[in-house]
């Protein structure tokens, strides 16, 4: 979310309160190419009920997600975007609702992962919704108006022995103001450095074929992307199964419970991969 549409939303999230992060599923792409060996181009899409990354609802629609990967070793970069198939608005206060079209972002990333760990940077971009050739122009690079945010993540993956995932993540440049004159997140002229802390353990029940993985992440303070205080905003548990269709091709489903404490809200979403 940027500048004005992304105060709007969070403040309506935190009054009423992808599925699989992209981040993870970059992670686990890299994890099986690495262990396959040699170059892979991966070309995909989840269908989803919902995009709810760190426990905030994007765009209150289902939406489909593509993906575009190249990774050679333990590198890859590729671009991943969001498409609502719906449009939303928010209420501001009891007077203003703003209505801001459909919700599209699209974002590019560079990674690399060695044994346990992966390094990876994220540019994160939203269109307008009403019109994606006003405002947040994607080549807009000025600091005080770009619709990009940058993203530094540090991850340990886990080992096969204790699949227990540890992830922090920066938010270094861009769309990540301070508070402005207005006491509001993402309104001042310095960038914010939003951080996030996340925890995952993942359960491999094979007796029934389902994959368990319950999380838990917050942030040490407060931003426009994350709430207006520190504490914990996504806790859950994601459900992952595949569903065989023939011989020889099963589909991906899961399904995601996540809550964020500090808005006070709940989504039960269900993805599927193509």
């Amino acid at each position: 979310m940027r500048q004005t549409g992304k105060m709007l939303l969070l403040m309506v999230f935190l009054s009423t309160g992808t599925a699989q992060a992209q981040e993870e599923m970059v992670r686990k792409e890299i994890q099986t190419n690495r262990k396959e060996g040699g170059t892979h181009l991966n070309i995909g899409a989840d269908l989803v009920s919902r995009y709810v990354w760190r426990g905030y609802d994007y765009g209150n629609s289902p939406a489909i997600q593509p993906n575009l990967n190249f990774s050679w070793e333990g590198l890859a970069l590729g671009a991943w975007g969001s498409y609502a198939f719906t449009d939303h608005s928010v209420q501001v206060n009891d007077s203003l609702t703003e209505h801001l079209g459909n919700y599209s972002e699209i974002d590019l990333y560079l990674s690399y992962t060695y044994r346990w760990f992966s390094i990876m940077v994220y540019d994160i971009f939203t269109m307008n919704g009403l019109n994606p050739n006003k405002d947040n122009l994607y080549f807009d690079w000025n600091h005080q108006t770009t619709g990009h945010t940058l993203e530094a993540i540090l991850s340990f993956n886990g080992t096969e022995k204790v699949p227990l995932q540890v992830l922090a993540s920066l938010f270094f440049y861009g769309d990540d103001k301070t508070k402005g004159e207005n006491g509001l997140y993402g309104t001042g002229d310095k960038n914010n450095f939003s951080t996030y802390f996340e925890l995952a353990y993942t359960f491999d029940i094979s007796t029934i074929g389902v994959e368990l993985e319950p999380f838990i992440g917050g942030t040490p303070s407060g931003g426009s992307w994350y709430g207006p205080y520190g504490g914990i905003i996504n806790v859950g548990l994601f459900a992952r199964k595949d569903i065989r269709i023939t011989q020889s091709y099963s589909l991906p489903v899961e399904i995601a419970l996540i809550t964020n404490p500090q808005s006070q809200s709940a989504f039960l979403v269900f993805g599927i991969t193509l």
